[in-house]
């Protein structure tokens, strides 16, 4: 972790008071530029890749060969073309309300020649067509800011529970809301990215629901939901189910291929998030630079 990074996590820590959320000014991404900025971060050196791949492997010991997949707001798509080539033997389908995000997503998953993957336009809060206890697996990864307020949250959460089946598996991540507005635009311009991208970005920090917030509405999935948060701060919260398994050796294989396949940037910015969260408890499946 770095010293700028450390300072403002001690300064977010020892802050009294919360700032108040500000929803997303456009809670569905539709503009071209929001949607080239957005996917070019998803590229596999764009500025979002180390995340997608520390999202890939921790969900990826969640899922089982034959499990059916609902990922709520999937825009395009890199994170979850990830996954799926991590996971052949799943069936993923891919909301989201944005058809440009679709339409870019559809050529994602093209590109990367993924093939067990159904997009599906369509609203977290309202999963028309997907019928009740029907998904092994429901997940969602950074999207729920984008949600217009606390009611909406929790509709999204009925709709989960409504659509797993028994037992089923859960893998939610997202920012948690910071205290400093100062903290918050530090992050918003560390990823050093393009206009659009560190706009994006900050408005999607100042969305974010607390963390408190985000566990009253995961509770209504009941009681196996485990909560774990970047340590000093809650710049990321992750709720998952208890289930866990090892990675096998071909999605491990593959999964060391991708990390091999970032720049020495992402590789040290990977670290560095498995770090953060190890240091609350929350550990990695597997060890991509093992021997």
């Amino acid at each position: 972790m770095s010293v700028p990074v450390l300072i403002h996590l001690l300064r977010e820590r020892l802050a009294w008071h919360s700032q108040p959320r500000v929803p997303e000014p456009d809670l569905v991404m539709e503009s071209v530029a929001q949607t080239t900025s957005f996917s070019a971060a998803g590229e596999t050196n764009g500025a979002l890749a180390f995340l997608y791949l520390y999202n890939a492997l921790q969900i990826t010991s969640l899922l089982q060969p034959g499990d059916s997949v609902l990922d709520l707001a999937c825009g395009p798509a890199h994170q979850l073309a990830q996954i799926a080539s991590l996971n052949l033997g799943v069936q993923f389908i891919g909301v989201d309300a944005s058809a440009a995000m679709l339409a870019c997503a559809q050529q994602n998953l093209a590109r990367a020649q993924v093939e067990n993957v159904a997009l599906v336009q369509g609203d977290m809060t309202r999963l028309v067509g997907q019928t009740d206890g029907s998904m092994d697996c429901v997940m969602c990864t950074m999207s729920l800011h984008h949600l217009p307020d606390q009611a909406a949250l929790r509709a999204a959460l009925q709709e989960i529970r409504r659509v797993l089946k028994p037992q089923g598996r859960l893998y939610l991540v997202d920012f948690g809301r910071l205290k400093l507005r100062s903290t918050q635009h530090f992050f918003a311009h560390d990823l050093q990215q393009s206009v659009q991208f560190t706009e994006d970005y900050f408005n999607s920090l100042q969305a974010a629901f607390s963390v408190e917030e985000l566990t009253a509405a995961v509770a209504l999935l009941g009681p196996d939901v485990q909560r774990h948060a970047t340590v000093l701060a809650p710049l990321m919260v992750v709720f998952r189910t208890a289930f866990r398994r090892s990675v096998d050796r071909q999605a491990l294989l593959r999964a060391k291929v991708a990390f091999a396949s970032l720049s020495a940037k992402q590789q040290d910015d990977f670290r560095g998030l498995a770090q953060w969260f190890r240091l609350s408890g929350y550990a990695l499946p597997c060890d991509l630079e093992a021997g």
